[in-house]
């Protein structure tokens, strides 16, 4: 095969460029410091889940909580990095919830549930049960950050955006300080202070709260107005743009710099981002871009991890040998099949040749082994709602 066929499907699918809707995801990057210099490097999809996963944050070193969408709802999916596995928290029929976060001196979790029936509160989960109980009432909080085992400092719902408000859980008390804030909401390393971000000025500033004796003071100007920050452990603030992490040190500069930049990843429109404890986790929400899709099922196929390798299609996928001839359909028949080659082909490898990238088409020319023999094909993967929905092979 070569690259004369792929310059002829490249022409025959270039009519129609539709752009696929966006698939978020919660990635996991390691953090590396080499000659004083820090990087962030294997960033890899850790929820894998079709619809709504956000809102990470670290319950500890080697944990990640974040919402994620299941079975119409979303609960509180919890991540063990050292094993690479997934499992869930809550499962609330009556509602679902939001922004999990450790609860300080506990083996428990805050988060936001929002009931079916419209009350919004915070309440705390077990981690090894997922039994509930409410933390705080008449208030419904947004977003919001522990300070110590008994205050928290939220984004609460005011009657013109969100408010920013000191609790105390064993009283009950609220204290409304100061008015329109942004979601992000983070303890400042080394500092009994909590950062959040002013809109009440263009641009917007970054702020710094004592709760015990609400003084508020500004920090630095925010980069864009974007409202997704996190602190790294030296006191610098990142924030993110887009496909590109800014960074900036407070006490030293006044101007934010391009920290990191994730486009050739195939991310796209970085949010929600947080440094795990101890520093070498920096856990962000992105949406995937098609390549990045069919990326995930090319790595998944090389390990030949099935459930990874499923997740990247659509329940109605639709194979085709070059040009229309049906070769399979449906998600259940795709797993019968892969799920015997895979468990029969140890020397299973594809490699990408050449990938051209037409809207929410993918065109990958080829290098495949298996059982022995090599041999070239071309896949035309198109991409919608965040899945797989057609693949055309041509050998």
């Amino acid at each position: 095969m070569n690259i004369k066929y792929l310059s002829i499907l490249v022409l025959l699918f270039s009519l129609n460029k539709v752009q696929a809707q966006q698939n978020t995801e919660v990635y996991l990057l390691d953090i590396k410091t080499v000659n004083g210099k820090t990087e962030m490097i294997k960033p890899r999809n850790i929820s894998n889940n079709e619809g709504y996963d956000n809102q990470p944050s670290f319950y500890n070193e080697n944990t990640i909580l974040f919402s994620s969408t299941r079975k119409g709802q979303t609960d509180i999916a919890k991540y063990d990095i050292k094993t690479n596995t997934l499992t869930y928290i809550s499962d609330t029929p009556q509602g679902s919830e939001y922004s999990p976060l450790k609860i300080p001196g506990k083996n428990s979790t805050s988060a936001i549930r929002l009931d079916t029936t419209g009350l919004q509160r915070l309440y705390e989960y077990s981690i090894w049960d997922g039994s509930s109980t409410e933390i705080l009432k008449d208030l419904k909080i947004g977003y919001h950050v522990w300070f110590d085992e008994t205050t928290i400092v939220s984004a609460a719902l005011g009657n013109e955006g969100l408010d920013l408000v000191v609790s105390n859980v064993k009283d009950s008390s609220h204290d409304t300080l100061y008015h329109n804030v942004g979601r992000s909401l983070h303890k400042i390393p080394g500092k009994n202070l909590i950062s959040f971000i002013s809109k009440n000025s263009d641009p917007w500033k970054v702020k710094s709260l004592n709760p015990k004796t609400g003084q508020i003071k500004t920090i630095t100007t925010m980069f864009k107005n974007i409202d997704d920050i996190c602190w790294l452990a030296n006191g610098h603030i990142i924030a993110a743009d887009n496909k590109t992490l800014m960074e900036i040190d407070p006490e030293k500069n006044k101007e934010w710099k391009r920290f990191l930049r994730l486009d050739k990843k195939g991310l796209n429109n970085i949010s929600r981002i947080a440094v795990s404890p101890n520093g070498s986790h920096l856990s962000l929400v992105v949406e995937q871009s098609p390549e990045a899709i069919v990326q995930n099922q090319l790595d998944a196929y090389n390990d030949r991890n099935l459930k990874a390798f499923l997740n990247t299609y659509s329940e109605d996928i639709q194979i085709f040998n070059f040009p229309n001839e049906p070769n399979l359909v449906g998600k259940d028949a795709l797993k019968e099949r892969y799920k015997a080659f895979f468990e029969s082909t140890p020397d299973l490898h594809c490699k990408i040749k050449n990938r051209i990238i037409i809207g929410n088409k993918i065109i990958d020319k080829e290098k495949v082994t298996a059982n022995g023999k090599t041999f070239w094909a071309v896949a035309i993967y198109e991409v919608e709602n965040g899945k797989i929905a057609k693949l055309t092979f041509l050998r």
